[in-house]
């Protein structure tokens, strides 16, 4: 067949000979032999990979995605790495602008990074263009730029905001008879109302209230009690997608004079975490109840257990790490794929055109039920307008109880009907 060896040994058998051979020679070192650290023999070339995502910045900032990426080459090279190469993560601080952004793709490309993998940028445009003039492909971003949902190089794991906002409308109109949704002023807030109302629609409801608001306010009290005066009566909801001044938003409806309406509030998981649940109060604070739209599965679900244990061996102590976090979710899945691909080219050296060309020709990687079997042929992609490079539409409904995020409902709720249906601008 077409790209296979028409011999060769099976893996392990590959890996002890070498090794047998390397020991017999007298004074041969275990470096020059490829032994990598705290593993097994691999005589393969190392492959190099860059995480980034904004840290000590002012506004948004995710330094759990690079403290996940670091764990997660431990992790593999005391097993012996990735099919016998060494795994080294370059980490970059992107500093939330673009400059920072194409800064770190700019390294990527000098270090012979392979690809970057599981990172986080709202500056597609900045750090695609070096990437994609290099030929390096994105794996597994976090979700929040277009550039990672349109560019030839750029290999979603997730719908990003699109699948969150359908699918916060379809888990919304089994529960609200209205709906507010606060959003940014902006041309790219203006996709939110459709997407959101696309979802509500399919369970028979009204289109929401749009309460638009700045970007970068730091009170939102007069959109607050719009928004819950929009949303009615007390099975009305109150929606708020506006990335890190979500939380401005909610202290703000908080603050709001007491009524007895009881007005239910939610968001999605790219605005509203866990460890933003935490720091507000848990149980006590603002979002106890309130509904929520994620891409994966709860984290308290037996199927992030591979992650925490990686965890607690390679990065005990690590406070940037939190297993709740979307952000170090997405990083682990995007380092899966990566483990898949690696292994799957079975190569001396490793490109990121052999990586780029595997992952287009149909490398398809099960990711232990976190997301469905992921592949990225152009047949698997959902083309939906503005978002053509998704390929996987699921969506998770989940709920704060006790202070923590919990299933709502068990299993995925697939939004790809609802984002095709969607007229985006």
């Amino acid at each position: 067949m077409t790209g296979r060896r028409p011999f060769s040994f099976p893996r392990p058998l590959r890996t002890a000979t070498a090794l047998a051979a390397c020991t017999a020679v007298v004074g041969a070192s275990l470096a020059g032999c490829g032994v990598l650290p705290g593993g097994s023999a691999g005589a393969r070339a190392p492959i190099t990979v860059m995480t980034f995502a904004p840290e000590e910045t002012r506004a948004t900032n995710m330094p759990g995605m690079p403290a996940m990426a670091q764990a997660y080459a431990k992790y593999v090279n005391e097993k012996g790495g990735i099919d016998g190469h060494e795994l080294r993560v370059l980490t970059c601080n992107e500093h939330n602008t673009t400059a920072g952004a194409a800064a770190c793709a700019r390294r990527a490309v000098a270090e012979g990074a392979v690809a970057v993998v599981g990172s986080y940028s709202q500056n597609g445009r900045a750090f695609m263009a070096p990437l994609e003039a290099a030929g390096v492909p994105y794996i597994g971003g976090y979700g929040v730029s277009e550039e990672e949902f349109t560019s030839y190089l750029s290999y979603p794991v997730n719908g990003g905001q699109a699948a969150l906002l359908a699918g916060n409308g379809r888990q919304l109109a089994d529960s609200c008879s209205q709906v507010s949704l606060v959003r940014p002023d902006t041309i790219a807030g203006d996709n939110l109302p459709v997407l959101l109302n696309t979802g509500l629609s399919e369970g028979d409801r009204r289109p929401s209230a749009d309460v638009k608001a700045a970007e970068d306010a730091t009170e939102y009290l007069a959109e607050a009690e719009r928004a819950r005066d929009e949303a009615g009566g007390r099975s009305g909801c109150v929606t708020a997608v506006l990335g890190e001044r979500t939380a401005n938003f909610f202290d703000s409806f908080r603050r709001l004079p007491k009524d007895d309406r009881g007005v239910r509030i939610s968001s999605v998981l790219s605005s509203v975490d866990q460890p933003l649940i935490d720091r507000t109060g848990g149980a006590g604070g603002p979002f106890e109840g309130a509904y929520m739209t994620g891409w994966y599965p709860d984290a308290g679900d037996a199927r992030w257990a591979v992650m925490r244990q990686v965890i607690k061996d390679h990065a005990f102590g690590d406070d940037r790490i939190d297993p709740a976090d979307a952000g170090v979710q997405t990083t682990w899945i995007a380092y899966t794929v990566l483990e898949k691909v690696i292994e799957a080219l079975d190569r001396e050296s490793v490109t990121p055109s052999a990586v780029s060309h595997a992952l287009d020709t149909g490398v398809s990687v099960d990711t232990g039920g976190l997301t469905p079997v992921l592949r990225w042929r152009f047949e698997d992609m959902l083309g939906v307008p503005g978002f053509p490079r998704i390929v996987n539409p699921n969506v998770t409904f989940q709920v704060v109880r006790d202070g923590r995020l919990v299933a709502q409902r068990p299993g995925f709720v697939n939004v790809a009907r609802t984002m095709s249906q969607a007229p985006m601008a």
